[in-house]
This record gives structure tokens, C-alpha cells and sequence, in this order.
């Protein structure tokens, strides 16, 4: 592996995302965006008048949502340009104009859902019937009136809206310390030679077989994250402050109530699902033992949980995975193959490979009147390859929402997103095995599923305890500092990994900094409850279920056009039970089960 990383300016186009297809220069985007701050006055001109006709509401959301897409294309090829290159001033110039801009245009559009609630549930049903361009918003109206409660004056919506660019500043912050400004001390490799460090090429070392490697780049990032532990600290806390005081305006319970209710879900949920987490917490520590057997170690670290487990890894070139990846996915037709292809080797919707400056972690992001763009920073690895199928998943969900949803639909809720993330990874996973059957191979590909799990199964639910704590200790009126969060994590850490893996209480407990998802309130428990939802799904059509195809594209193309548990409970699986949470364990203990007969 490269000792150094490469400048921006030294990765291939070829290998980077098509700016060019959003704006032509960032001259281009300066342009769109006064261009936008200049029409606010028009939005500005509808308040207080919703009520004199339909025509005139129609009108209203007309141009709102014309303002609302030009201005989310905007900020994608702001906020796109500066991830892939976090030192890049203009970059950051540009992100920072694009936040204010939507913070502006949100700030002058507050009017529009208190003044629906004050014309009444009725009489906007009387107005759809009567004017045809509003008979597309009957889920939008729906959906208003049951957060009715929540939704505050004109002048309260407005001063919420002003409140977004300033209330991000707090994860935007530690996103530039621990992306941009932190410096992680370089590591030397088994040949004496130097590696230069970042997030992606740490959790690269993470699956070296050299321990030492691993244990001198692990203590080098979390000791250099505990160096900071006071600003994090005080980023994060600042972060749940704000959101307390959001839900408190709004007159929620609490934060966790606040965003699920967002989009209509049961906290009982997030409470399933912890619980479910908690009663399978000793198949973890099962497959703990087994890989500290395989590696043979008399105590299992925590940088040990992705070291290899057979010597010749899988080299997979992008191209190759995005092979693999293709011939995984055909039970979900040649057309959706063909798109994802052509979105990976000719539209350019990935930002491949590593380079300075660039975001850690991997997204997919854009749109609708953009592609759905990737950023990734591959690293011919079968983890990247899964890295890849998930974000791909995001990709595919978000082009058939766009497609075939109005812009008003055109989104869908992280609930949601999760499952179309990790049912790719469920598919090609699956086809691997398949196809496949050396030993070392098989062997790889289950290190890959159960580092997925890992992630997404043991990490985020642990997160998900963490957040639930924190958000109740501001809620009641208790200090956060970073001693008490380490404290925290390491006792949820110590609780999951029982005596299976060693626990050094400062640097396990500083893994709070790592998540920037953190800076939005629960997110994390969202992908467990995916993984859950997305192998249900996968298992419908690996089992040739009838309808099972037909149903999850439902899924992908219904964006927010209903509430994700509906249109979830259409495509086969029901979250409001833990019956997919515990069916998911059921298939990570298989995993479990053959990887120890696959190592003797």
C-alpha cells in the first residue's frame, strides 16, 4: 500500500466525481446561488396570502420547490467539493455560502406549514379535489396534521429556520478537527518505511496481519483523538444541547421521541431493538472467542477485530467489484444492473480512491436533477468492495425515488435508507459464497460479513445506548464532559465484549469521536434495524419468494410518498416487532457457525 497519500490534484478524472454534470465551474455555482438569494423576496411575497385559493397555494409550492431543488443541487456540489478535499479553501468557501443559502431559504419559507394548519385539514382535502395540481400533496397535508402539535407560530417557524446554518456548526466543527486540522502521527511498517495516516488508511492497517502495525496505528488515532478529547467533547455536547432545545420549542417529550415521530415511528422501536441487542449480546462474544483462537493471541484487542484470518487476502480491483457487485444484483433485473454500471464506469458517480484532504468514512449523496454521487476511498480490498455495494444501495434507492416521485416525495427517511444499503451487501455477499467455494475465499468473504456486522450490529447499537444516555443526562440538566462520555463508552464497550476482548478504558471510550452520525440524533440505531430489514428482504428473494423482486422495488421508488414502516411492512418485513432483528442474528450466528468449521 502507498506510504504517502496522493494530492487531490493527482487522482485520475477518470476516478472522481462529475462535478461538471451539477455545474459547469464554481463560477457557475456562485452565479446559481445569488440567483437564488435573489427570488427569496418572491417567496416572501406568498406569506400570508395561502388562504385566498387554491391556484394561489399551488402557486406558492411551485415555486418553493423550484427553489428548494435548485438550492439542494447547490449545496451538494458545494458540500460534495469540499469532502473529497477538506483543505480546499474555496471548497470550504463555497460549503459555507451554500449552508447559509439553504439556511436563508428555509428561514423564508417557515410561513408556509403554519399557515396550511391555520386553513384546516378540511378544507385543503376540498381544495385537492378542486384543483388538480394539489391532489399530489394528500400524504404531504396528511403527515402536517399529524405533527400539528409540534408545528409553532409563523415567526417561531421562521426563527427555527435561521437557527440551521448556526445549529450546524458544532458537527461541522468536528468534522474540521478530525478531518482537516487533526494530525494523526505516521506509523512505520514492517520494512522500516513510514505510512502516512487518515481514517480510511488506518482501518486499511486495522486488516494488516502485522499486529504491531495494528496496534501502533490504533494507539496513534485514538491517542491523538484523546489530545482533543475536551474540544469533542464540548462539540458533541453543544450538538445534544441544541437538539434538546428543539424539541422542547416543539413541545416533544424528548429528542428521541422528536425524531421519530418525525417520520412516524413507534419508540418502541429503538427500545426493541436495544433489547433484542442486549439478550444476543453472548453470540458476539462467542465469535470473539473464535477469532481470538484463529489468531492465536492469549487476549484479544480491539485492534484485533479485523486482522486476518487466512494469509492471501482477495485483491479486487474497482473494476472488478464493481463486477461482482453487478452479478450479485441481477435477480433485480438487467435494467437495474445496468444503471449501476453505467453510474460506476461512465457517469462517474464515485470518487474512488484516497487522497489528502478527503472526508474519512464513505456516503452517497445528491439530488434530484443531480446523480447520486459516491464517495468512497477504495482500496482494492474485499471490505472496500462492501463499502462500495452499500453505498451503491443509497445510489439505486435514491435514482428510482427521483425517478418516480415528485419532488415533494423525493426523499426518504435514514430509517429507510438503511435497508437499501444493506440489502446490496446481503445480495453480493450471498452470490460470493456462492460462486466461490475455496476455503480461504469463504473464509474472507464471512470476515467481511461479520465485520459488517460488527459495524453495524455491536457498534451502532452500542452508540445508540451511548446517545440514548447522553440525551437523557443534558434532558435532565447534567454536565457532559469528556471524562463521563469516556467513562460511558467504555462501560457499554465492557458490557458488550464481556471478557472476550480487552478494554483500555480511554482509548475505547473516546470512540464517540469518531462518528460524525452522532451529530444527528439518532441516526445510528437506524442501521441496525436496517441490516435487519435488509437481510428479511434479501432472504425473500434468495428464496424465490413470488412478488419478492417486485415489492422491494416498490420500496426503493416510494421514497417518502407514505411512512417508511408502510411502505417497509408492503415489501415484506415488519419493524415494529423484533422478529427481524432477532431473524438477523439468527443469520449472523450461521456465519458464526461456519466460520469455526471453516477453521477447524
Amino acid at each position: 500500500m502507498p506510504t504517502t497519500l496522493p494530492a487531490r490534484s493527482e487522482i485520475s478524472k477518470d476516478f472522481t466525481w462529475n462535478a461538471e454534470s451539477v455545474f459547469a465551474s464554481p463560477q457557475a455555482f456562485e452565479a446559481e446561488v445569488d440567483s437564488i438569494l435573489a427570488a427569496l423576496p418572491q417567496v416572501k411575497a406568498y406569506q400570508g396570502r395561502l388562504a385566498e385559493s387554491p391556484s394561489t397555494l399551488v402557486d406558492a409550492f411551485v415555486l418553493i420547490e423550484s427553489l428548494m431543488a435548485r438550492a439542494s443541487q447547490a449545496y451538494v456540489y458545494a458540500g460534495f467539493a469540499y469532502s473529497v478535499d477538506t483543505g480546499d479553501q474555496s471548497a470550504a468557501a463555497m460549503s459555507n455560502k451554500a449552508q447559509g443559502m439553504y439556511g436563508q431559504l428555509l428561514a423564508a419559507s417557515s410561513f408556509l406549514n403554519p399557515e396550511l394548519i391555520a386553513i384546516g385539514q378540511e378544507t385543503l382535502v376540498e381544495w385537492a379535489l378542486s384543483e388538480p395540481r394539489l391532489a399530489k400533496y394528500g400524504q404531504y397535508f396528511a403527515n402536517l396534521f399529524r405533527k400539528q402539535a409540534h408545528v409553532r407560530s409563523a415567526e417561531v417557524e421562521e426563527v427555527l429556520g435561521m437557527l440551521s446554518d448556526p445549529f450546524g456548526g458544532a458537527g461541522s466543527a468536528a468534522s474540521l478537527l478530525t478531518n482537516a486540522d487533526m494530525r494523526i502521527p505516521s506509523v512505520v511498517d514492517g520494512q522500516g518505511q513510514p505510512i502516512e495516516l487518515n481514517e480510511a488508511i488506518i482501518w486499511r492497517l486495522m486488516s494488516e496481519e502485522d499486529r504491531g502495525l495494528r496496534q501502533r496505528s490504533w494507539d496513534n488515532y485514538h491517542n491523538t483523538l484523546l489530545g482533543f478529547k475536551n474540544t469533542l467533547a464540548e462539540n458533541l455536547s453543544t450538538s445534544i444541547k441544541q437538539s434538546v432545545f428543539q424539541s422542547r420549542v416543539r413541545k416533544h417529550e424528548n429528542v428521541l421521541e422528536m425524531k421519530l415521530h418525525e417520520h412516524n415511528i413507534p419508540v418502541s422501536v429503538f427500545h426493541n431493538l436495544i433489547d433484542t441487542f442486549k439478550k444476543n449480546l453472548p453470540t458476539w462474544q462467542r465469535y470473539f472467542e473464535i477469532r481470538r483462537k484463529a489468531l492465536g493471541v492469549d487476549t484479544l484487542e480491539p485492534y484485533d477485530l479485523w486482522a486476518p484470518l487466512v494469509k492471501d487476502r482477495i485483491k479486487i480491483p474497482y473494476h472488478q467489484a464493481v463486477e461482482w457487485i453487478s452479478e450479485g444484483l441481477l435477480p433485480m433485473g438487467k435494467d437495474y444492473v445496468a444503471i449501476l454500471r453505467n453510474g460506476c464506469l461512465e457517469d462517474r458517480w464515485v470518487d474512488v480512491y484516497p487522497n489528502k484532504g478527503k472526508r474519512s468514512g464513505a456516503f452517497s449523496w445528491g439530488s434530484q436533477g443531480t446523480h447520486p454521487f459516491i464517495m468512497i476511498s477504495y482500496t482494492d480490498e474485499i471490505f472496500s468492495l462492501s463499502t462500495l455495494a452499500h453505498e451503491l444501495g443509497h445510489s439505486m434507492h435514491s435514482y428510482l425515488t427521483w425517478q418516480n416521485q415528485p419532488f415533494v416525495y423525493a426523499d426518504y427517511s435514514l430509517f429507510a435508507a438503511e435497508v437499501a444499503s444493506n440489502f446490496h451487501q446481503a445480495m453480493v455477499r450471498a452470490h460470493l459464497l456462492k460462486t466461490h467455494p475455496e476455503r480461504d475465499f469463504q473464509i474472507s468473504v464471512i470476515e467481511e460479513a461479520m465485520a459488517n456486522f460488527y459495524r453495524y450490529f455491536f457498534i451502532m447499537p452500542t452508540l445508540a445506548r451511548f446517545e440514548l444516555e447522553t440525551h437523557t443526562r443534558v434532558e435532565q440538566g447534567q454536565p457532559l464532559t469528556a471524562d463521563s462520555l469516556i467513562a460511558l463508552m467504555a462501560d457499554l464497550f465492557s458490557e458488550g465484549y464481556g471478557d472476550k476482548v480487552h478494554v483500555d478504558r480511554e482509548q475505547v471510550g473516546i470512540t464517540w469521536a469518531r462518528f460524525g452520525h452522532l451529530y444527528s440524533d439518532y441516526y445510528v440505531y437506524a442501521y441496525a434495524t436496517g441490516i435487519a430489514g435488509a437481510n428479511a428482504l434479501a432472504g425473500r428473494i434468495q428464496h424465490g419468494e413470488p412478488n419478492a423482486v417486485e415489492d422491494y422495488l416498490g420500496f426503493l421508488k416510494a421514497g417518502s410518498s407514505d411512512y417508511p414502516l408502510d411502505v417497509l411492512k408492503r415489501a415484506g418485513v415488519d419493524l415494529t416487532t423484533p422478529q427481524p432483528v432477532e431473524a438477523a442474528f439468527a443469520v449472523m450466528a450461521d456465519y458464526v457457525d461456519r466460520l469455526e468449521k471453516l477453521l477447524g
